[in-house]
This record gives C-alpha cells, sequence and structure tokens, in this order.
C-alpha cells in the first residue's frame, strides 16, 4: 500500500492529538472514526474527511481501515482487539492497555498470532534524549533509580474511580514507570503504599492522590517511583545512578553527570506525537518493527508493573512479578 487507511475508535483529547498528528502525515489517509459520544465522532469527521460510524464493530466491518488506533479509557476495551485482529487490521493501543493482566495478555497473544504491526502510546521512547539516555547507560551498572510523576488533578468523571482508570499509577505515571523500565531494564518485584490523604472532598473520588512504589530490578538494582494529583504544576523526571555517574531525564531535557563532568542535552525531536504516529505508519508500510519502540507486547511489562503496585497497596505485601507476556 502507498498510504495507510487509519481509523480511529474514540475521538476524545488523545485520539484528537493524534488526528492532528497523523494529518501532517502524506503517507496517511483517516478514514473512520467511532465514539460513544456520536457528536464527538461527527465532529471529528467532518473536521478530518472521516465516515463516522455508529459502532466500532460497523467501523471494522466496512473495510475501510488498514491501521486502527484505539483511544479509550482503560475499562473500555472490551473486544475491539480481537475483532480487529481477526480481520488483520494493524493496531495502535493507547495506554494503559487495560486493567486486568489476564485479558491483556490474551490480547498480547492473539495480536502475536494474527501477525499484525501493533504498537501502544509510550510516546516518551521517541524522544531523542531517551534514547541517548539508554545508549549511556548500555554498558553501565545501575545502582538505583528515582523517578516521580507530580501533578494536579485530572477532572474527567471516570479517571477518579478506581474501576475504570486504575488510578494515577496506572492511567497517568504509567508513562515515567514506562521510562524507568526503558533506562534500567524489567522489574520483578514492587513494594507499594497509597493514600488518598487530601482530596477527599473531590466528588466520587476514590482512587490515591499520593503514592510510592519501591521497585527491585531482574538486574539487581533497586528504586522508586513516587506519584500525587496535589500539587499546582507538573514536574516529571527518572534518575538513574551508577558508580561515579548519573543520568536524569525531565520531558526532553537529558543531564549526564559522570568524572568527565555535566552536560545537558535537549531534545531535537519536536513534535513527538508526529515522531511516535509517524514510525507506526512507516512499520507497517515497510513491513520493519524495528520502528515500533513501544510494542504491544513490551508495553504490557509496564501495565504489569502499575497493577501489581496496586496490589501491593492494597494487601500491604511485596508482590512479585514475572508472568509471561
Amino acid at each position: 500500500m502507498s498510504k495507510a487507511r487509519v481509523g480511529f475508535i474514540g475521538a476524545g483529547g488523545i485520539a484528537s492529538a493524534h488526528m492532528e498528528a497523523l494529518a501532517k502525515n502524506g503517507k496517511v489517509q483517516m478514514t473512520a472514526v467511532f465514539d460513544v459520544v456520536p457528536a464527538s465522532a461527527e465532529k471529528a469527521a467532518a473536521k478530518y474527511g472521516m465516515q463516522a460510524y455508529a459502532s466500532y464493530e460497523a467501523l471494522l466491518d466496512a473495510d475501510a481501515v488498514d491501521v486502527l488506533f484505539v483511544c479509550v479509557p482503560p475499562f473500555a476495551h472490551g473486544d475491539i482487539e480481537e475483532k480487529a485482529c481477526a480481520r488483520g487490521i494493524h493496531l495502535f493501543v493507547e495506554k494503559p492497555l487495560g486493567l486486568d493482566m489476564d485479558v491483556i495478555r490474551k490480547k498480547a497473544a492473539i495480536i502475536r498470532e494474527a501477525g499484525i504491526m501493533s504498537a501502544s502510546g509510550y510516546v516518551l521512547r521517541y524522544l531523542d534524549t531517551a534514547s541517548k539516555a539508554r545508549a549511556y547507560l548500555q554498558d553501565k551498572t545501575i545502582g538505583m533509580v528515582r523517578a516521580h510523576y507530580m501533578t494536579g488533578f485530572v477532572a474527567t468523571p471516570w479517571w477518579r474511580e478506581m474501576a475504570k482508570s486504575g488510578g494515577q499509577l496506572v492511567e497517568q505515571t504509567t508513562h515515567t514507570v514506562d521510562m524507568v523500565r526503558f533506562l534500567a531494564g524489567d522489574v520483578s518485584k514492587v513494594y507499594a503504599q497509597m493514600a488518598l490523604r487530601v482530596s477527599g472532598d473531590i466528588e466520587n473520588l476514590d482512587i490515591p492522590d499520593v503514592g510510592t512504589v519501591a521497585l527491585a530490578f531482574e538486574s539487581g538494582a533497586i528504586g522508586h517511583v513516587d506519584t500525587c494529583f496535589i500539587q499546582p504544576d507538573h514536574r516529571v523526571g527518572v534518575e538513574v545512578q551508577g558508580k561515579d555517574f548519573r543520568v536524569l531525564v525531565e520531558g526532553g531535557r537529558l543531564t549526564i553527570t559522570d568524572r568527565e563532568g555535566t552536560q545537558t542535552i535537549e531534545s531535537e525531536t519536536g513534535d513527538i506525537m508526529f515522531a511516535q504516529d509517524s514510525a507506526f505508519i512507516d512499520a507497517v508500510l515497510t513491513g520493519d518493527r524495528s520502528l515500533i519502540l513501544a510494542p504491544y507486547d513490551d508495553a504490557l511489562r509496564t501495565v504489569e508493573v502499575t497493577l501489581a503496585a496496586n496490589r501491593s497497596a492494597q494487601s500491604g505485601l511485596p508482590v512479585q512479578l514475572g508472568g509471561e507476556a
């Protein structure tokens, strides 16, 4: 194919960001959209010249897409991925992949069996500074990792419900957890503490507003991730330490400190959503899977860390990881 026909399940905020990025890509023809709020689908369809459908089944049955962007809340995946796989449609599934690891692993197996291209929305991996940090760490022995995601409250109604979002760690701080894995490798054990401390006045809120997760890595390194939505500003960062060095990734800025001194590198990636989505489209068009930095099989391991942390916080006990992809 010379152009990829792209459709969307979901037309909310994150889908709109993908649409805006893909509209700049001359290798893409956006053709189809469905949303549970018909007006949202119709608005997107009018803006980008797509057909709005009354159901995702109708969209899939129309044979109108080669690539499907699944941009739904964590609780709303249903059997979208399975039905797309049955039709040989390539899948970009936004993070997080879901809220049940057994279901996610079954989806992963179906995706592998279908032989389609798959990716998830861990967009920070596409920063040039993230790749430079990873390359620097390649031959280093990591001792400790410190990471944080500190921000304000998200007013979206479903986000405040644990049964629908999985909480901040699963739905939002997952980006930081994924960067921890991207730089320092897989996690073998978690021990988490979480609490709803100062946001109890928010209506229908039942997710923790603060949390900390101790991490043990397969390499033997240790670390932690802190998360909250009680701040007036937005701060994120991952710091990786070893003997005589540390690597700090804060958004698009990379700072490396070692015996030779300190160097700061600013990202030149530009539109990171465009970089991520274009890489996926190129993978579909060329068959080159190496262009995809966050395939479904790898993304599920990030979800596994966050869901295990939730279980640890609930039980008060460490949780061992290591389930099969």
